[in-house]
């Protein structure tokens, strides 16, 4: 769909430079032949900004995941993600991270319903079968150990 209307918009705005030729109404101006070649480099321009919009993807394996976005990459091993989200009233789905940051998932859109709830589901199962085993926060021995109060607490 995006490389056909990049393909459209590129049409049009061709069209539109041929037309481009001679004076304008009042004789003010006239329109030369960069104009014309402008008026297609806008148009190469715009078909590229939308062509873009065809390029988000997601690639996951037993070593980590690959997110292709609009303008970015990451390149993320499973150690570093705490939780593949896909909030219900979100419009794509997100990866999150244990530094508390979140990596959106454009590739897995809400609009895709049923495909894109797939998706997910085995993307989270891919993170349990290959995230580390979570160690018990404690003294460490893997037994818990008793919260030690802040700095001024009681």
């Amino acid at each position: 769909m995006c490389f056909s209307l990049a393909a459209a918009l590129l049409l049009v705005f061709t069209a539109v430079s041929f037309g481009l030729d001679g004076a304008t109404g009042d004789n003010m101006g006239s329109f030369q032949r960069g104009d014309q070649v402008a008026m297609i480099g806008l148009g190469v321009v715009g078909a590229i900004i939308i062509a873009m919009f065809a390029r988000p993807r997601i690639e996951a394996d037993a070593t980590g995941v690959r997110v292709r976005n609009v303008f970015r990459s990451y390149e993320l091993p499973w150690p570093v993600i705490r939780a593949v989200r896909f909030d219900r009233d979100a419009a794509w789905a997100s990866l999150e991270l244990h530094d508390d940051e979140t990596v959106p998932v454009l590739a897995l859109q809400a609009v895709d319903r049923d495909h894109a709830v797939d998706a997910v589901r085995a993307l989270r199962a891919l993170h349990d079968a290959n995230r580390p085993p979570t160690a018990e926060i404690g003294d460490g021995t893997g037994t818990p150990g008793k919260r030690q109060p802040a700095t001024g607490e009681a």
